[in-house]
């Protein structure tokens, strides 16, 4: 089961969300092909109603703490009620510039 897989089980398992999307954005920053360190998750649940964005989010982290001790880099979350998520939601990341300062295709930061 690949790392993403495993994110997604984890989070249909727990939160049975009404809309779930984990992706890989690993290969927009500057690391090995085929990685899979860096992901974002959208999760729509009633498992949020009633709960601040922090406490949200504690709960996605302790469910893929031993994604992120195992190599997850960065994670992206976004979590919403059914009702906040409305016609259209989604999460952006910012462009990476990588462990050294490069992003994807430069040279060192100035």
């Amino acid at each position: 089961m690949t790392v993403q897989e495993t994110i997604e089980s984890k989070l249909r398992s727990a939160l049975q969300p009404h809309h779930l999307e984990v992706i890989n954005e690993s290969g927009g920053h500057n690391v090995a092909p085929g990685s899979e360190t860096h992901f974002r998750v959208l999760v729509v649940s009633s498992a949020f109603e009633g709960k601040p964005t922090l406490q949200r989010h504690r709960i996605v982290y302790r469910l893929l703490e031993p994604e992120r001790q195992a190599g997850v880099h960065a994670l992206g979350i976004q979590t919403l009620t059914p009702d906040e998520f409305g016609a259209h939601a989604s999460i952006s990341s910012p462009p990476c510039l990588g462990g050294d300062g490069t992003a994807p295709g430069r040279g060192p930061a100035k």
